[in-house]
């Protein structure tokens, strides 16, 4: 799948640096949220590897207790990432105007994006160039809930339904060709009463895939 122009736009057109300019230290998301993106985090991804965390901030949802050889961030404030206790490096690029990414060809272990997908105005290039940097059988882990910069987030996302957020994203690790494995989705929402009384939480959604090397 190729978005088209209008899938890209967004309602401001400014330079996204502009928007990201003064650190937001706050979370975007709800404590059972991080909960359960931690305990995915600490499932899913292997002791003393190298982790791309990309679209990153100052906050970590990295499993305290597990050690990783490098953690790599990206974002787009600079005083957000120096504050983000899990990095080891990080730096600061605007994917919507140069996708691509600094970094080896096969050089991490596992690349993950938190709630943060929803801005990509060019995911074909940027998901081709994460599949580039995985080593072989890397994992990728993106996730978000139904939050977002509604005039930052492109038409494509804020047009559509939860699910149909879980079936785009899918459809951007499709569009390497034979690049990835079949997506996985992770689905968590609030029950019908925690609904009904108030307390409901962010529902969480996650769409996994593997780097698969062409034989």
């Amino acid at each position: 799948m190729t978005l088209t122009d209008s899938q890209r736009s967004k309602l401001d057109t400014s330079n996204d640096l502009l928007f990201y300019d003064a650190p937001r230290f706050v979370n975007h998301i709800d404590t059972q949220f991080i909960r359960t993106l931690t305990d995915l985090y600490r499932d899913r991804l292997q002791p003393h590897t190298r982790i791309l965390d990309l679209m990153s901030s100052w906050v970590s949802h990295l499993p305290p207790e597990v050690e990783f050889t490098e953690v790599v961030g990206h974002g787009m404030n600079a005083e957000e990432l120096m504050r983000n206790p899990r990095l080891h490096r990080f730096h600061v690029q605007n994917l919507n105007q140069d996708q691509t990414l600094p970094y080896e060809t096969n050089y991490f272990d596992a690349v993950l994006n938190t709630v943060s997908v929803q801005y990509l105005q060019y995911p074909e290039r940027i998901f081709a160039e994460i599949h580039r940097i995985l080593k072989p059988g890397g994992i990728v882990i993106v996730s978000f809930s139904n939050r977002m910069f509604y005039q930052k987030a492109i038409q494509a996302w804020r047009d559509g339904s939860d699910r149909d957020r879980l079936h785009l994203v899918a459809t951007y690790f499709q569009s390497v060709p034979q690049g990835f494995s079949k997506p996985e989705a992770v689905i968590q929402t609030p029950s019908l009463g925690a609904r009904f009384w108030g307390s409901s939480s962010d529902p969480f959604y996650a769409v996994i895939a593997y780097e698969q090397s062409q034989p």
